[in-house]
């Protein structure tokens, strides 16, 4: 045995003996682990509203406490992204805003004396801008608090945007760029996209390289005088910190800060998907990727708890969920497959099933997702499916607050997207209230399957061809209204599509 495992043995008997034969008698011996019979957890999600504090210039700040290591963390929203970018900006200027925030430096550190600042407090500090929202972190010791927090609001309000570093993160960029078509899963997650929301909406912009080319530091400089302001910012703070002291340094950072153009709303995409068949053809590949769906609904939907229920006995719930027990364990033909019935913040999320099979077996796979969503549509769930799900969800609900970490980003994940506290509170409550008559009235109301929009990326002579052994089944007999297209990859640099 080796000398962990013995301290390991020995610090177990320690602590069974220090217990004393009082405290071993409270739990009775039995038969089998799953006789054990624990007492209810009982818990109570923290109110949101000890935890709020209002900013100068309207910010918002979630402060939770954890004096447990000397660590702070202060991670900051920022309601900016891609489709906040004004008039005529080019496209990419927010991402490459955001990733050169961190990267470029400050008006008094160029970018190596900012880096070495933060190595030598031991700091960690990162920043990105997405299509929706924009963020920028910090992490510290709490006895480098001071610094650092002069550090972290100097990158916010006054970055240098360094031209050798943007120049390298363009050039990075670039040969990400060529290698669009290289991997099916980047293929299949743009054109779901582009499916699902259209060619049009900024979400499926795609960055050209001769956009890239014309980026210059002014552009970013602009789009940060723009985007990046006190009233833009929502903090969660969390760790070895006094709630009075923190948000009294945030204001001192915040006060002098002037606030600027609002973001706006997010815009809707304002397109209808076409359901059918479409086909991505990628010759040096043998397996095929599929994608399978339409649109769905947004966050605050009432029927939300009965739609997550229902998609997690469909295919959500991992090897408990309907697709992957028939589509992996029980016909073996893919190593995944699920289903996520998302919903939308900002406009209508999407209902997807997808999975990842060999080439011939693409059709069968496809047909059983099908039987599979008409199933959950017109049969009730069981019991023992209903039961499993529903406890799944009740008892993992504590560990969303498993860290005041995550108390606290989870706080400002509802404050920024609008959401009612009191979802929190009554959770496990409404969760626990759905019925097997739900799920089936969900499943009918908000599963389409007139509706289907089918991608399937892979070697598509393949894929059409099938299994041999099972030439019932065909792909393009699952088309939707018998509608078959091919997409053809366009160019990774210029994104044109060739002409059909």
């Amino acid at each position: 045995m080796s000398l962990r495992k013995t301290r390991q043995l020995a610090l177990l008997l320690t602590v069974i003996l220090m217990s004393g034969p009082a405290a071993l008698a409270q739990q009775e011996i039995v038969d089998h682990p799953r006789d054990l019979v624990f007492a209810g957890l009982d818990f109570e999600p923290p109110d949101a509203s000890q935890h709020r504090y209002e900013l100068e210039h309207g910010a918002i700040a979630f402060v939770v406490e954890d004096h447990e290591l000397p660590l702070v963390n202060i991670a900051l929203s920022i309601r900016t992204g891609s489709f906040t970018a004004p008039g005529q900006a080019t496209p990419g200027v927010a991402s490459l805003t955001g990733s050169q925030l961190r990267s470029g430096g400050t008006a008094s550190l160029a970018p190596a004396d900012f880096d070495e600042e933060l190595d030598f407090l031991a700091a960690s500090v990162g920043s990105g801008f997405g299509a929706t929202s924009g963020n920028a972190n910090m992490n510290c010791l709490t006895k480098d608090l001071e610094a650092c927090l002069g550090l972290f609001f100097e990158m916010l309000r006054e970055p240098r945007f360094d031209e050798e570093r943007m120049n390298l993160a363009k050039s990075q960029s670039r040969q990400s760029m060529e290698r669009r078509n290289d991997s099916t899963t980047g293929i299949e997650r743009r054109e779901w996209s582009r499916l699902m929301y259209g060619n049009e909406h900024f979400s499926t912009q795609a960055l050209t390289a001769a956009d890239l080319e014309s980026l210059t530091t002014e552009d970013l400089s602009a789009f940060h005088q723009f985007a990046v302001h006190p009233g833009n910012f929502l903090f969660a703070v969390s760790g070895d910190i006094e709630p009075d002291m923190i948000v009294a340094a945030l204001n001192s950072y915040l006060s002098e800060w002037p606030v600027g153009e609002a973001a706006g709303d997010v815009p809707e995409p304002g397109f209808e998907p076409q359901p059918g068949l479409y086909l991505v053809h990628k010759e040096d590949v043998n397996q095929g990727r599929v994608s399978l769906g339409h649109l769905s609904t947004r966050l605050g939907n009432p029927d939300r708890f009965a739609l997550q229920i229902m998609n997690d006995i469909l295919g959500g719930g991992g090897f408990t969920s309907r697709i992957m027990s028939r589509v992996r364990s029980d016909e073996g033909l893919a190593y995944s497959a699920g289903a996520n019935f998302g919903f939308g913040v900002h406009y209508e999320g999407s209902f997807r099933a997808a999975f990842q099979s060999r080439s011939e077996a693409v059709a069968r796979a496809t047909a059983i997702v099908l039987e599979e969503v008409e199933r959950i549509r017109n049969e009730p769930v069981s019991e023992e499916e209903l039961a499993t799900s529903k406890a799944s969800f009740i008892e993992s609900f504590t560990r969303n607050f498993a860290s005041a970490g995550q108390t606290a980003g989870l706080f400002a994940s509802f404050e920024q997207q609008g959401r009612d506290f009191d979802y929190l509170n009554t959770y496990r409550e409404n969760m626990a209230a759905v019925t097997a008559a739900d799920v089936m009235r969900v499943a009918q109301e908000y599963l389409h399957p007139d509706r289907l929009v089918i991608l399937a990326v892979g070697n598509v002579d393949d894929m059409l061809a099938g299994d041999p052994d099972h030439p019932d089944v065909l792909l393009e007999g699952l088309a939707p209204a018998g509608n078959v297209q091919r997409i053809p990859l366009p160019d990774p640099l210029t994104m044109q599509y060739p002409e059909q």
